[in-house]
């Protein structure tokens, strides 16, 4: 397909979105009746957080050729989001989660997602014109260790961010049940640590990957390897920041009296994090960014319904000041 070269996405990701299907009831699941169906992927959550505070994004997945597909498509798109490069599969489904809300701020998720259509993602059917022309390309930790051809196609694109200049954003988004089943899986993250420009884990991840918890080695060893930023989320403690260029500090998390869901706020982080990059911004005030956006997050149901906009985002700060006063 022709393109303007003006309508390229300012940021590129790729990796699965599966359908959600939300319990209506906190308890165990064997107890409910009633589903809420929404959408929830790392990757796509980070597009439509772009999206909202005013960027472009495409996203590129696969899904099944089938109603649940159609739905994921049409409401992504529907978000601001480019979908252009998602494939329909008529050989895979589209894959769900079940989310068990245990208490109020308490979930619970069950994959299903084995031999799902974004499994199938293959770096053969990338159109690499597309995704030359982003300013910043996301991935996570989580689409490498979905099969072979998944981590193939991580590797290629990673592998092509760095020769093409483009900055190479990357979040670990952990799955244990994904790593338990890849013997070589810290190897696999590790590998992409390496390759990024930006990184953004969570102290536990960054505990997992590097053997500690101390804010600065983990910088330091992300700074030896060339990776120029790093934010370390600390949950509602705060998050520390780095750069390569000697730029450090600590911001405290936002103060949350109630959290709803906290599903889906590392990626409203990331959000932040990569618009305020793109409006260079100061490796700070992209961490108050991604704080803000987090910290929204959490106050709504679902991956993606809590993410704001710029006018959101101010309304925010505004109530944030009045506390204050």
């Amino acid at each position: 397909m022709e393109r303007n070269l003006s309508m390229y996405p300012e940021v590129v990701t790729l990796g699965e979105t599966m359908v959600v299907f939300e319990a209506d009831l906190d308890g165990p699941l064997r107890y409910v009746n009633k589903f809420y169906k929404r959408h929830g992927g790392a990757e796509s959550n980070v597009a439509i957080g772009v999206t909202r505070l005013g960027h472009t994004a495409g996203w590129i997945s696969r899904v099944g050729d089938d109603e649940l597909g159609k739905y994921l498509v049409s409401s992504i798109r529907g978000e601001g989001v480019d979908t252009t490069y998602v494939t329909y599969d008529n050989n895979y489904p589209t894959s769900i989660y079940l989310k068990e809300r245990l208490r109020e701020g308490s979930t619970q998720v069950y994959y299903y997602r084995k031999g799902s259509a974004a499994s199938q993602l293959n770096y053969l059917d990338f159109n690499w014109d597309y995704i030359k022309n982003a300013k910043i390309i996301h991935l996570t930790g989580i689409t490498p260790l979905l099969s072979e051809s998944c981590l193939e196609a991580t590797r290629q694109v990673a592998k092509f961010a760095k020769e093409n200049d483009i900055t190479l954003s990357f979040d670990p988004n952990l799955r244990f049940k994904l790593i338990s089943e890849n013997p070589d899986a810290k190897d696999i993250l590790l590998e992409l640590v390496s390759q990024a420009d930006v990184f953004m884990p969570g102290l536990d991840e960054a505990e997992y990957l590097f053997g500690t918890s101390d804010y600065e080695e983990i910088a330091y060893r992300f700074h030896q390897n060339g990776g120029s930023k790093i934010c370390i989320k600390n949950g509602s403690v705060g998050t520390y920041y780095s750069t390569k260029d000697g730029e450090s500090g600590f911001l405290p998390s936002y103060k949350v009296d109630r959290v709803i869901d906290p599903v889906g706020a590392g990626d409203g982080f990331a959000a932040g994090i990569l618009s305020g990059l793109l409006e260079k911004k100061e490796l700070s005030e992209c961490v108050k960014l991604g704080a803000t956006v987090g910290a929204m997050v959490v106050t709504v149901k679902g991956d993606i319904e809590g993410l704001p906009c710029k006018k959101d985002i101010e309304t925010f700060h505004d109530a944030e000041k009045d506390v204050l006063r």
